[in-house]
């Protein structure tokens, strides 16, 4: 693992946020609620699971649009017919999860003491299906995709409160992980994820808005019109990557699980309204 925001350097200060190596992790979420704050005044912060439709009216008109016909409601459907049918031994998705995996997305991703890692939704569901004797899905779209959409669909409305215990130095390393990741330059155009979804949100690039940070997590698994199919968040992390021109990580690795820790942390206190629809 590489080392993390060591010491107390400055990562970044541009727009009036300034990420201090030692802050904690409710610290960064306060701060980066006030710097939306300030940035977009007019924007009720539980608008935000919108993403860039919260920022722009133009935008949104469009996409309300959309969602009067959501272009992933065959993948709810087949998410549930997957979710509900059973396995070789007789045992289901049902078996493996609280609450028989109804209502629960809002829990992840989470990280797991016994094991030392973060545990995000589709590697529980992959996990749930290795336990149970079955093949492992592949990451990034199809079955996976819509058994999270239709989880994800179970859970709308419910409140994300992901957990970073300060006790616990292992997490507190994955949440500093996925915090790194955020915030430093890659790729051949040396940019971060914090260059288009903090100091430019809300900024042009090409014909395409810039969305805010806070809220990017809340409406995976998502519909993408550039896609023409459903996707998963860490599909949507191997797109990002590419646009700067770096290498992407492998989905389901350490290090994007520690970016959606991280990502999700600062969707702390937004509804889930996933699965959503995206240009």
């Amino acid at each position: 693992m590489k080392k993390l925001l060591i010491a107390s350097i400055l990562l970044g200060l541009l727009g009036g946020l300034a990420v201090t190596a030692q802050a904690t992790p409710q610290e960064d979420l306060a701060e980066l609620r006030a710097y939306f704050k300030n940035r977009f005044p007019n924007t009720p912060f539980k608008d935000y699971i919108n993403g860039v439709y919260s920022i722009d009216p133009a935008s949104r008109e469009e996409w309300e649009e959309i969602e009067e016909f959501p272009p992933y409601e065959l993948s709810i459907s087949n998410g549930k017919e997957l979710f509900d049918t059973p396995f070789a031994n007789g045992k289901s998705y049902a078996d493996c999860f609280v609450n028989g995996g109804i209502g629960i997305a809002e829990r992840y991703p989470f990280f797991d003491s016994n094991s030392g890692q973060v545990i995000t939704l589709e590697s529980a569901i992959n996990a749930c299906r290795e336990a149970n004797g079955e093949e492992p899905l592949k990451w990034q779209k199809g079955p996976i995709a819509d058994i999270s959409a239709y989880m994800h669909y179970t859970s709308r409305g419910n409140i994300i409160n992901i957990q970073v215990p300060s006790d616990n130095p292992a997490a507190l390393a994955a949440y500093e992980r996925g915090k790194n990741h955020f915030y430093a330059k890659r790729g051949q155009l040396n940019m971060s994820c914090a260059d288009c979804h903090v100091y430019n949100s809300g900024n042009k690039i090409r014909a395409d808005i810039l969305s805010p940070e806070i809220g990017h997590t809340t409406h995976f698994p998502v519909y993408r019109s550039s896609w023409g199919e459903l996707g998963t968040l860490h599909r949507r992390y191997d797109g990002c990557n590419k646009q700067v021109r770096a290498k992407p990580y492998p989905s389901q690795g350490e290090e994007y699980r520690a970016l959606e820790y991280f990502d999700t942390y600062m969707s702390n206190g937004l509804e889930i309204n996933g699965p959503g629809a995206r240009k």
